[in-house]
């Protein structure tokens, strides 16, 4: 495996310097790998982080904390909150993204449409130059084929994957933004499959569910891996993310950067990696329809949309984020080896939603409808 090192920083593309940066949604998966960029990186002098509750050990502590929920019912006091949070910031970087409850959408879309433009109506009266936005290649329409896309393909996403309507929603609600306030320089961070070995408790309760013995099945290689025929993902480490969206907060970047470490894995090299490269390929219908059971039963976290979007999701081309000097430090590979060891041990960092435990976020049973 590479050595990682932290975040490298080309001279070319430096940027501004002395930056003040506000990072809403800052206690989870890509908020960790951000912290840690943030932290090491020389142009940016001070951190807040935003979250429902504040974590405790690093990378959190060396952060300074404000507690918000962009998503409670009455949102004209959270505005105001936030704004007064954003005063004297120059950047914005909002994260906020509720995954489950997925048999709740009116919770999920509050949190996820809502929650964003809570945060942009926020940074318009605060003042702040820009501001940096998750969003995914949920975002992006179908694209099953081989055919690299750049940030100029269409961004209707799949209808079947709730995660993707909403990314959809928001993307309408940044070019809104956009329109109303041309001053600020509004970024689109469209980003591959997030994994680190601290995510590796969360990406389990998130979509594996508490039933899977995880543990055992981890423990040594897969004897078969069934996976359905034409699977293709991309995969960037945490900390790469990290790294990009530094990369773009230093330049004051505006428009959407897509972001993927290579290679694109397929079912074979899923086989390969986590098992002894036996793979079944099975026809997507029949691997929807299982998972779908799965999920009505409450035996699985993940519904099938999730499939759907996998399935139909483009591979992105890199380049421009790539031309503010963004290089990833781990392949896909080493990324999906980390994030599984961490599965494989259930491991988190102090922050309440990566703790390392069986309890799932919000205190949500899923098995509850």
């Amino acid at each position: 495996m590479a050595q990682h090192t932290g975040p490298q920083h080309d001279d070319a593309t430096a940027g501004r310097s002395g930056l003040r940066v506000a990072v809403v949604g800052a206690s989870g998966n890509v908020g960790t790998g951000i912290l840690r960029a943030l932290r090491a990186d020389p142009a940016v002098d001070h951190v807040l982080g935003l979250s429902r509750r504040a974590p405790r050990g690093e990378p959190y502590d060396g952060v300074a904390w404000h507690t918000v929920d962009v998503a409670v019912p009455d949102g004209g006091p959270v505005v105001a909150d936030l704004t007064r949070a954003f005063a004297g910031y120059d950047a914005v970087v909002h994260l906020v993204w509720a995954i489950q409850p997925n048999t709740r959408r009116d919770v999920v879309r509050r949190t996820n449409v809502e929650g964003t433009r809570r945060v942009l109506e926020a940074a318009a009266a605060a003042g702040v130059a820009q501001v940096v936005v998750a969003s995914s290649i949920a975002t992006y329409s179908p694209s099953p084929g081989p055919a690299p896309r750049d940030e100029t393909w269409g961004a209707v996403g799949v209808r079947t994957s709730h995660y993707a309507v909403d990314k959809t929603a928001q993307n309408r609600l940044l070019a809104e933004f956009e329109a109303d306030h041309p001053g600020t320089a509004v970024a689109r961070m469209r980003t591959s499959i997030v994994v680190q070995r601290d995510a590796g408790a969360e990406v389990s309760r998130l979509f594996v569910g508490p039933f899977a013995p995880l543990r055992a099945l981890l423990a040594r290689p897969l004897p078969l891996l069934p996976l359905p025929r034409g699977l293709r993902i991309q995969l960037t480490h945490a900390d790469d993310i990290g790294a990009a969206y530094a990369a773009v907060v230093r330049a004051g970047a505006s428009g959407a950067f897509n972001v993927a470490a290579a290679p694109v894995l397929t079912a074979r090299d899923l086989a390969d990696l986590l098992g002894s490269g036996r793979l079944a390929e099975l026809r997507p219908p029949l691997v929807r329809a299982a998972v779908a059971l799965g999920w009505r039963s409450r035996l699985v976290a993940s519904d099938p949309g999730w499939l759907d979007m996998a399935m139909a999701a483009p591979i992105m081309d890199t380049t421009r984020i790539r031309a503010l000097g963004w290089v990833p430090r781990w392949s896909a590979q080493e990324a999906l080896l980390d994030v599984v060891a961490g599965m494989r041990d259930r491991t988190g960092t102090q922050s309440p939603a990566l703790r390392p435990d069986d309890r799932l976020l919000d205190d949500v049973d899923l098995r509850k409808p």
